[in-house]
């Protein structure tokens, strides 16, 4: 059994899941069950997906669990340029945070090809 804790890619995923809690609790109040439901669905199924990935014994399932966790980043990186783009993220937090989220997608995408090319 791998230790998520000990993995950069869950760091950077866990404080993604709480940037976007913050920044979705400015949303307008009309994107409750939109927007901020699926942003914030879609980002706690970045980190969840690593650690239940890390609780399988095979590597096979360890990486497929680190895929659903990639796209669900990716899905999220997409909702994010959404909510910029209505006007719901301020200019000074959406560089930053595409940043964060650039950054994470490289580190998880890096440890899934790791994993599938020691196959």
């Amino acid at each position: 059994m791998r230790d998520h804790t000990k993995l950069r890619a869950f760091e950077l995923a866990d404080e993604i899941a709480v940037l976007i809690y913050q920044i979705t609790r400015e949303f307008p109040r009309e994107e409750i069950y939109g927007l901020t439901s699926q942003m914030r669905r879609a980002v706690v199924s970045v980190p969840s997906n690593i650690v239940e990935g890390c609780a399988r014994e095979s590597q096979t399932e360890y990486l497929r669990f680190l895929e659903i966790a990639f796209a669900s980043l990716r899905e999220l990186h997409y909702q994010f340029g959404l909510a910029i783009r209505l006007g719901y993220v301020k200019e000074s937090i959406a560089n930053e945070s595409n940043l964060k989220l650039l950054e994470t997608e490289k580190v998880l995408g890096a440890l899934a090809r790791s994993i599938r090319n020691g196959k």
